[in-house]
């Protein structure tokens, strides 16, 4: 189990982050924001490097959100693990714009898709040209001659926190975040029903507890489980998820299929709703 060190646990959540503008679209295709021709919410296509074409996983994206004059704030999805960049952009010429990506913070969680995570992670770095093309499509071109192939995607609404089944992938705990060990991954799902009652697996065993929600608030109460004896990832995972629930209020979020639970101290979790995660 990798995991990542200093790193705000919110940024667990970027597989779904949405960029918003605060003057509206102005008639923008779905998936565009206000700001140069790059901003908006993109999906990976393919990209180029050394030669080589590799095909994006489904969940390659990267987001452009403008911000001051001449700066931009990129968030996005190498394939598994979610990273942050700032952005400087001049214009370079006729439809193109010439944009210097600083990389900032990476989760570090161990993925299928490493190999065309680090060429992903390589390319998009320093010097680029920006150019859009036609089909709603956006090249990235590196001066070594790499590319990142992109097309506009349409913003994914948030899943409800109620009536949705939650399989947890990710654990944090102050500022690092792991995720969940193999034995043990898909096995924890958490289900909030708009009646007030919470149920499903905690890793192992099968629970039922009162959950009030207040706002971004969320209180669980008495965690009541079958008595299974767990042992391995399976019991490390449930003994650290009943301490969680019954921790105290938790704030929630959700950015399109992700939920992030967080406790006061740092503590908490991330979820996938189950359309995404199937």
């Amino acid at each position: 189990m990798r995991t990542l060190r200093n790193l705000p646990a919110a940024l667990v959540a970027l597989l779904a982050l949405a960029a918003t503008s605060a003057c509206g679209d102005g008639g923008a295709p779905p998936g565009a924001s206000a700001g140069p021709d790059f901003a908006g919410k993109w999906s990976v296509r393919s990209l180029t490097a050394g030669g080589r074409t590799l095909t994006a996983p489904p969940t390659a994206h990267v987001d452009f959100e403008a911000g001051a004059a001449g700066r931009a704030e990129a968030k996005g999805n190498y394939g598994c693990n979610g990273f942050t960049a700032a952005v400087a952009h001049e214009p370079a010429g006729r439809q193109a714009t010439a944009l210097t990506v600083e990389p900032g913070a990476s989760t570090t969680m161990a993925c299928e898709h490493s190999a065309f995570e680090a060429e992903f992670a390589k390319v998009l770095r320093g010097r680029m040209e920006a150019r859009r093309g036609p089909g709603d499509r956006l090249t990235l071109k590196a001066a070594d001659g790499g590319t990142v192939d992109l097309v506009l995607r349409a913003p994914v609404p948030d899943a409800p926190l109620t009536a949705t089944q939650w399989t947890v992938t990710a654990l944090l705990s102050g500022g690092t975040a792991a995720s969940v060990p193999a034995p043990a991954a898909g096995r924890a799902v958490l289900r909030i029903g708009p009646d007030g009652t919470a149920d499903g697996n905690l890793g192992c065993n099968r629970f039922s507890a009162p959950a009030a929600v207040e706002g971004d608030r969320i209180t669980f109460g008495e965690v009541t489980s079958t008595r299974v004896a767990c042992t391995g990832p399976e019991g490390d995972l449930e003994r650290t998820l009943t301490e969680l629930l019954g921790s105290g209020p938790l704030t929630w979020r959700i950015r399109a299929h992700t939920l992030t639970l967080t406790a006061p101290d740092g503590r908490g979790l991330t979820a996938e709703a189950a359309s995404a995660a199937e």
